[in-house]
């Protein structure tokens, strides 16, 4: 069996079930900063909708619209409760600070672990996100 090369491939989005479009992109640009990379229009009134931490981010977000109840009842709970992103920065105590600014929800204090300086915080549909500083 032949084995492919994976040294060019990389994980480019991650689709996130959100209520609505514009009320998603809002908080995440106005609580995270992040940047709303692509906003297409599709058929049916669906939309390609993009965002990232910044413009240079290799992974993405995917705001997908739900549809229909069972995606409606998957808002929030992608994870089944559990961390679900892991947001990494190199200046854990300035984006804690900006993001506590902003009206983002901390679950917990700030806590240091092995791997780095972490706390888990929930956006507007209640998906757990970690803040991580990663050790050196």
């Amino acid at each position: 069996m032949r084995q492919e090369s994976t040294e060019h491939r990389y994980l480019a989005a991650l689709a996130l079930v959100v209520r609505d479009y514009d009320e998603a992109i809002a908080w995440y640009r106005d609580r995270l900063g992040f940047v709303c990379v692509e906003d297409t229009p599709l058929e049916a009134g669906k939309r390609w909708v993009l965002m990232a931490p910044n413009r240079s981010a290799e992974t993405r977000i995917l705001l997908a619209e739900a549809r229909g109840d069972v995606q409606r009842q998957a808002i929030g709970h992608q994870s089944g409760g559990r961390v679900f992103l892991f947001l990494h920065t190199d200046d854990f105590k300035r984006d804690y600070a900006a993001f506590q600014a902003r009206g983002v929800t901390f679950l917990e204090a700030p806590r240091q672990e092995r791997y780095g300086l972490v706390a888990v915080f929930e956006d507007l549909y209640g998906n757990k996100w970690d803040l991580l500083q990663p050790t050196a």
